[in-house]
């Protein structure tokens, strides 16, 4: 099943076009601060630096993660404007899913020519 598939494709077009007027080489906050303007103006609720809690022993423990943006509730993104992207990056993506317990995750990486390469979709 292709989870949030019409969601997932609106932040896709909308990074796109992001990317279309930027284009690569930017600092990844650079990226961030635009991806959150063009949301807006597609009508996408989000939450952007949200943080996520690591919970132990029925304890939440404020560790310091934040998810870049997480979507109508529902998708996790996060940004990166790397040369070249690492298993790490997936790795982060997927535990976000964990611990928010989200089933879809895009890992967009911005600095790359064509943008479809830089992007990584995933499903818990």
């Amino acid at each position: 099943m292709f989870y949030e598939k019409a969601l997932t494709e609106n932040i896709i077009g909308a990074a796109i076009e992001v990317h279309r007027a930027l284009g690569p080489g930017l600092l990844e906050s650079v990226y961030q601060a635009c991806l959150a303007r063009e949301f807006s103006l597609r009508g996408l609720t989000f939450e952007q630096e949200k943080p996520i809690p690591v919970t132990y022993k029925d304890v939440n423990l404020d560790c310091g993660y934040r998810v870049d943006f997480l979507v109508n509730g529902k998708v996790v993104v996060e940004l990166k404007a790397v040369e070249q992207m690492h298993p790490v990056y997936e790795a982060q993506l997927l535990t976000y899913l964990k611990l928010t317990g989200c089933k879809v995750g895009l890992l967009i990486n911005f600095n790359v020519s064509v943008l479809k390469d830089g992007i990584v979709r995933r499903v818990l």
